[in-house]
């Protein structure tokens, strides 16, 4: 599973500028890597790995702004085509899954 977290904040402010930051930190703390400006993902072995961090992110949540969440399979994140320009981008490399007996 794949989670995706876009967010829109604003940072007019001092205290906007505060909670983006913040914002930022605690996914990023919880595993997160930007994908793209304002866009951050996070692999999970299982939903409910998944919803644990889906979790995390809400009760991150700044007060104003706009954030959104999607959860993914790997084979939907699989299908996903990125573009540099006009050359084709490698994807991110999905994370060896461990077994722990």
């Amino acid at each position: 599973m794949w989670i995706l977290v876009f967010f829109d904040l604003p940072t007019e402010t001092k205290k906007d500028r505060k909670a983006h930051a913040q914002f930022r930190k605690d996914i990023m703390r919880d595993g997160f890597t930007m994908f793209q400006f304002s866009i951050y993902l996070r692999h999970c072995n299982s939903r409910e790995n998944a919803d644990v961090h889906v979790k995390r992110v809400k009760r991150s949540l700044p007060e104003k702004g706009n954030v959104g969440i999607l959860t993914i399979t790997d084979k939907q994140f699989g299908d996903i085509e990125l573009f540099h320009g006009q050359s084709v981008k490698k994807r991110p490399d999905t994370p060896q899954q461990l077994e722990l007996f």
